[in-house]
């Protein structure tokens, strides 16, 4: 078993991560705390393997705290930031999650952890494969719209148009609009059931209805690929041919 701690000064951040750890048959909670100096002091005295560390936090940085605990347990960042990715390899990291964090980009990170910390140990899947593809379909992120922190189902979601600072979330009941940029939540998706069609635009590949030339159909909703992503698309479609 892997030891883990979570901080984060976010309670939603610590949930959803807790919800993910429950998962992984490998992976042992000692604790889920807001506060870093606590966190500090059960990695210097009692001993974790693997902290999940958040970046911006009000008495203690994540980058300060690195620096504290002297390598006495490995550590996976989680941020909302990119500009901290740099140091935190520097500090020698195992890995870097970008908020919001999707189960499978999670997975990965910790299975980065196992193979450093467990050397010798056979490569654990969370589950078997059909289940674990249903798991991630029924996945879910978590957005900030103007008034709230509003859960998104991975499963429902049909495509995602990028306007200007925000983008739009369309799901099959509703429009959810996000302070959002397309690249961090393109990096958020699993690659495996969305992909990047238009500077403009990500589609659930499981929501296509049709495609006409270099239009893609989904409902009511005709939208563009774009030279830059032609390529990449259909070698996809082409794979699913039959």
């Amino acid at each position: 078993m892997i030891r883990c701690l979570i901080v984060d000064d976010e309670p939603l951040a610590l949930h959803i991560l807790e919800d993910y750890m429950s998962k992984i048959p490998f992976l042992q909670l000692i604790k889920a705390t807001t506060n870093p100096i606590e966190a500090l002091t059960i990695v210097q005295e009692r001993g974790v393997d693997l902290v999940f560390l958040d970046v911006q936090m009000p008495e203690l940085t994540g980058i300060q705290f690195l620096r504290l605990a002297n390598g006495k347990a490995k550590v996976i960042l989680t941020t909302a930031y990119p500009q901290y990715a740099l140091e935190g390899y520097e500090l020698d990291v195992i890995d870097y999650l970008l908020k919001p964090i999707a189960f499978d980009r999670f997975f990965k990170a910790v299975q980065k952890a196992q193979a450093v910390l467990q050397p010798a140990a056979k490569p654990v899947q969370a589950e078997p494969e059909k289940q674990t593809r249903q798991d991630l379909l029924s996945d879910f992120i978590f957005v900030k719209t103007e008034h709230k922190i509003q859960k998104v189902y991975l499963n429902d979601i049909l495509f995602i148009e990028g306007l200007k600072d925000y983008i739009s979330i369309f799901t099959k009941a509703e429009r959810v609009i996000t302070l959002q940029n397309m690249k961090k939540m393109e990096d958020a998706l699993p690659q495996k059931h969305f992909i990047r069609v238009h500077k403009s635009y990500i589609v659930s590949i499981n929501k296509i209805d049709s495609i006409e030339r270099s239009r893609i159909f989904i409902g009511d909703k005709i939208i563009p690929v774009g030279d830059t992503y032609r390529e990449e698309f259909f070698k996809i479609v082409d794979g699913k041919n039959i």
